[in-house]
C-alpha cells in the first residue's frame, strides 16, 4: 500500500494555505511515492497552533517540537526518507551536504 501523508494545520491560525503549498510541493515530488495526501483542520477547542506533518503516522515535523515551519528543502528530504529512500532530491540534497 501506498504512503498516506497527512498535513494537520490550525485553522484558527489561518494556516491552510500555507498547508495546500506544502502539500502541492510534496505532490509535485513524491507523486509516484505518495497514495495519498490529507489535509486536516486542528480542533480549535484542543489545540491552537498545530502544524504537523505526518507519513503513515510517523511525525515527520511537529512545528511546537521541530520549532516553526519547515523549509520545503528540509520537509522533502524527511518525507522522502520515508516514501522512497535513497532516491536523489537532486540540488536540494546537495545544498544539505553544504550546510553540514
Amino acid at each position: 500500500m501506498s504512503p498516506r501523508v497527512r498535513i494537520t494545520y490550525c485553522s484558527k491560525c489561518r494556516w491552510m494555505l500555507r498547508s495546500l503549498m506544502y502539500a502541492g510541493e510534496l505532490l509535485q515530488t513524491f507523486e509516484a511515492e505518495i497514495g495519498e495526501l490529507t489535509l486536516v483542520p486542528g480542533d480549535p477547542e484542543r489545540e491552537t497552533g498545530i502544524f504537523r506533518v505526518d507519513v503513515d503516522g510517523q511525525p515527520v515535523w511537529n512545528r511546537k517540537t521541530d520549532g516553526g515551519f519547515p523549509d520545503i528543502s528540509e520537509l522533502k528530504r524527511r518525507v522522502r526518507d520515508l516514501v522512497a529512500p535513497g532516491r536523489s532530491l537532486g540540488h536540494g540534497d546537495r545544498a544539505a551536504e553544504v550546510e553540514r
